[in-house]
């Protein structure tokens, strides 16, 4: 097979190792300066666990080095996949009529910080950084609470407000974990749904709102050319038609503009005089704070926290063949580096961002899933950056050509947030913490006004749909959580050792409580093993109570019998051991048992030992 389908490992020695052939000494090797070392750790030392196993779906994976053209080619897609969602920043600045010049300002520094979050989120630099190939983008989840911003305060609001949101999201980063419970799969389904239906409202009253121009003829007739176009491509397009179908939807849906009247030679002007190489402008950035946006903004940056988390998941599972559950490490490092790239999009004069879930899928359909692909889709979007006649096109893009790009992303985004809503096996509170919540979104999408019968503090944070869907469906379910915890108890004869009988247990309790049935296989499977090491030297008489505990995110198992306590090494113990030790059986057996739960503790009182086993859910 030819390097362009190995590909090379990030771990495997790069040329500038060269050791004259001679090898380098060690203190050649400790001379490089403490900049080189750095770069090092954070780019060529490999990401992967090391018994991580290359699906075979993918030609790169993470750590592998692909040939330049091909770094090149699959990063222009990525940045074409990821410019549709520039109608964002540009959607906020026409709600609030700023002129062409800052826009254009504001979309050239836009462009710069996906470069700087993109690149952030790639290196692994100290405690930030995923590491996999992941761009940020400009996102839907702070659109809603943005134009709220920008009608009360303007650009300054908007820009300072997403840098609260983001140190909100870096903040949360390394509680996601214990947050879990609050912040269960469904609600994040949720949150999704209306970030997607609110981002689409949004742009529809842009047309058909009341404070709206009346919509024209041409108008019309290029609105249906552009989504008809995206829709036709996407649906019986193949290739890279269908990957960019987005982007070349627009590039349609402009250039149908032109001959309808509605980009004249005086609209376009701004283009022809801009120049294709100069400096963003600054002189437009400000920042202001508003406590009555806490609310909308926070709750906004705790979605871009679920959905990140979520993307660097799925690029784990991408990554690993064997994957079995998320690496919370990776995904702390990853939530982290998102919020920070939301900080600096506030402090350069931007909207919120987030990573790019569709650059997760393209990278999965191509199979080309290499971080040097976003680092060369940073190059191009820093590039970009410093192209005025480029945003200068974006910036005077019609509204017929802009809603309906924002109202088929919206369409993807809701799609999918019903998806993982219906992922989880949805209950009577299930039902009614969803249902309720959506009921409660679309109120205020629907009826605006109701926000304004509420006290006039609280009116703003309620005045978001996205707000009031999501603190209605948290409250339902911190009170239906109200005995959720499940448990079951399973009595065992130290005569009478059945491991069917074992299997059968929590295979119909794991049914019956709707745990994953690989957890519960890994409880199963320990709990027989575990009788295995101990009925031998342990447990020589009485009765066995295996008791198992369940609460959608936690797996609890506690075993307790009459007799020795069994020790779980965190090392493997050695030949000499398991074959000269009495004990080294039981030793590789608790070493065994450890790996096999996410954790494992023993203790021994008045003779009677207990075991406890925990498995994330």
């Amino acid at each position: 097979m030819s390097d362009a389908v190995i590909g090379k490992p990030l771990g495997s020695r790069l040329p500038d190792e060269g050791d004259n052939g001679g090898g380098m000494a060690p203190q050649q090797r400790q001379s490089r300066s403490p900049i080189v070392r750095f770069l090092r750790r954070a780019y060529v030392e490999p990401i992967l666990a090391s018994d991580a196993k290359k699906p075979a779906s993918l030609l790169y994976n993470a750590d592998d080095w692909p040939k330049p053209v091909i770094a090149l080619s699959n990063g222009v897609q990525h940045v074409g996949l990821i410019a549709i969602n520039l109608v964002y920043p540009l959607l906020v600045c026409r709600a609030v009529g700023v002129p062409v010049t800052v826009i254009e300002g504001m979309l050239s520094l836009g462009m710069i910080v996906l470069a700087a979050g993109t690149i952030i989120q790639v290196l692994r630099l100290g405690p930030i950084g995923s590491g996999f190939m992941l761009p940020s983008t400009f996102t839907a989840t702070y659109f809603a609470p943005s134009l709220l911003a920008a009608r009360l305060g303007g650009l300054p609001l908007v820009f300072g407000m997403t840098i609260f949101a983001g140190a909100v999201e870096a903040a949360i980063s390394p509680l996601l974990n214990r947050l879990r419970t609050y912040l269960p799969v469904e609600v994040s389904g949720l949150v999704i749904l209306v970030i997607g239906s609110s981002a689409g409202l949004a742009g529809l009253r842009t047309l058909l709102g009341p404070s709206a121009a009346p919509v024209t003829s041409p108008e019309w007739i290029v609105a249906a050319i552009t989504l008809g176009s995206m829709t036709a491509l996407n649906i019986w397009g193949k290739g890279m038609a269908r990957m960019l179908c987005a982007l070349i939807g627009l590039v349609i849906g402009y250039l149908a503009a032109i001959p309808v009247g509605l980009l004249t030679s005086a609209r376009l002007a701004p283009v022809f005089d801009a120049t294709w190489l100069g400096f963003p402008r600054f002189d437009y950035l400000s920042w202001s704070f508003d406590a009555t946006l806490v609310a909308p903004f926070a709750i906004a940056s705790v979605a871009a926290a679920m959905k990140a988390a979520g993307t660097i998941t799925i690029c784990q599972k991408m990554n690993d063949a064997n994957w079995v559950r998320p690496d919370m490490r990776s995904v702390t490092r990853g939530v982290l580096a998102d919020g920070m790239a939301t900080m600096l999009a506030g402090l350069a004069g931007g909207v919120g961002t987030n990573t790019s879930t569709p650059s997760a899928g393209l990278a999965a359909a191509t199979g080309v899933a290499s971080r040097n692909i976003a680092m060369a889709a940073a190059g191009i979007f820093f590039l970009l950056g410093f192209c005025p006649k480029i945003t200068a096109v974006l910036a005077v893009t019609p509204r017929a050509v802009v809603v309906p790009a924002l109202v088929f992303a919206a369409t993807f985004i809701m799609i999918n947030g019903l998806q993982v809503m219906m992922s989880r096996m949805l209950d009577a509170r299930r039902t009614l913490v969803l249902g309720l919540g959506i009921l409660a979104g679309l109120t205020i999408d629907v009826f605006p006004q109701t926000a304004k019968l509420l006290p006039s503090w609280i009116a703003n944070v309620f005045a978001s749909s996205l707000v009031s869907a999501t603190i209605v469906a948290l409250v339902l379910n911190l009170i239906f959580r109200i005995g959720v915890r499940k448990t079951a108890t399973l009595q065992i004869e130290r005569d009478q050792i059945s491991a069917q009988k074992i299997e059968d247990f929590f295979t119909r309790q794991s049914a019956t409580w709707g745990a994953r049935p690989d957890v519960a296989k890994r409880a199963s499977f320990g709990v027989v093993q575990l009788i295995d090491a101990i009925a031998e030297n342990c447990w020589h008489s009485g009765t066995m109570s295996v008791r198992a505990s369940f609460d959608e995110f936690n797996f609890d198992i506690n075993v307790a019998y009459p007799g020795e306590r069994i020790d779980f090494p965190e090392e493997r113990p050695s030949v000499e051991q398991i074959r000269d030790s009495e004990d080294g059986a039981r030793l590789l057996a608790g070493f065994m048992l450890r790996r096999n739960a996410d954790r494992v503790r023993s203790s021994i009182q008045d003779g009677q030992c207990t075991v406890h086993f925990h498995f994330e859910h």
